[in-house]
């Protein structure tokens, strides 16, 4: 009977040290990632993928190729189309060299006419005449301008056009090439090499999963206790009473309230409602998605809210 007592103490004392611990506990959730599911932004064969479950992927890598036979043909034929009405834009200077002169040659003679006219060599009409033959090819000259530049903005238009579409068709080229929006692990693989891609099918699904965060459910009468910004202690459940401790970050409070989620234990049973609060935690890779966690405040051991 001697042995007994002291086994009973230390009986109680555990199950007051666990009685603590579970006061300790400010609010519980699950860890969860930021997930990106990558599809497919052009039709076409899926020539290859790699993007295995599991594999870490670093940002911009590319992972896949969609067939690109017929975008590069099709980019090769509009850069020709471009280089076709490039030659053949009118050289404007060359075409009115001749017009330029015949028209410098009548201002000359139309000089000399009334030189001859003030000196009374020569008859009115001859002046006139020849004013005549300056006026004519000024409108010519004039015309011919206006008509070969009208000529090389219609091609360079046509240029234009024919380079836009090909750098639409460039844009559509690039975005055959397959690339790892973000660094992280692929979490799920959705189709392989030798598929047919269209516009929207998932590919594969990736998360960073160097920052966790534990969404958890807190009560209104616990808000007051919490801001973003704030620094917490988050612990990771195992189960059996084993976990991890882990400093947190609060990055997140929802602004509308919620029922409590049937999968999201809560230390005030009671309450209907719930509010979804984020906490950024580094992981050291042992952080899993879907895992239960906790989190506790770093100033509060022991949470008052849930005192009656």
């Amino acid at each position: 009977m001697q042995n007994v007592k002291p086994l009973f103490i230390i009986a109680a004392a555990a199950l007051a040290a666990c009685g603590d611990g579970d006061r300790q506990t400010f609010a519980t959730g699950t860890f969860e990632a930021t997930e990106i599911t990558v599809s497919a932004e052009e039709n076409g064969r899926l020539l290859w993928l790699q993007a295995d479950e599991g594999a870490t992927l670093d940002s911009a890598a590319q992972v896949g190729l969609i067939d690109t036979v017929q975008l590069h043909l099709r980019a090769l034929s509009l850069g020709a189309t471009r280089e076709s009405f490039a030659h053949r834009r009118p050289d404007i200077a060359k075409q009115v060299s001749a017009t330029r002169q015949q028209l410098a040659n009548a201002e000359q003679e139309r000089a000399r006419f009334a030189t001859l006219v003030e000196a009374g060599a020569a008859n009115r009409k001859q002046l006139d005449d020849a004013d005549n033959a300056v006026r004519v090819l000024r409108r010519q000259l004039d015309a011919m301008q206006s008509e070969l530049s009208n000529s090389t903005q219609s091609l360079n238009s046509n240029m234009d056009e024919a380079e836009i579409q090909r750098l639409m068709v460039a844009d559509r080229l690039e975005k055959c090439h397959i690339k790892a929006p973000a660094t992280g692990t692929v979490l799920a693989k959705y189709a392989e090499a030798g598929e047919y891609a269209t516009v929207g099918r998932p590919l594969f699904k990736l998360a960073d999963t160097r920052t966790m965060y534990l969404r958890a459910y807190v009560t209104a009468r616990q808000l007051e206790q919490i801001k973003v910004g704030m620094s917490v202690t988050v612990a990771s459940d195992y189960g059996d009473g084993h976990g991890k401790d882990y400093p947190g970050r609060v990055t997140w409070i929802s602004d509308r309230a919620e029922f409590t989620p049937k999968t999201i234990p809560t230390d005030d049973e009671r309450a209907d409602l719930v509010y979804a609060v984020k906490v950024a935690v580094k992981n050291d890779g042992y952080l899993k998605i879907g895992m239960y966690g906790r989190m506790r405040l770093q100033d509060a051991p022991t949470d008052n809210a849930n005192t009656d």
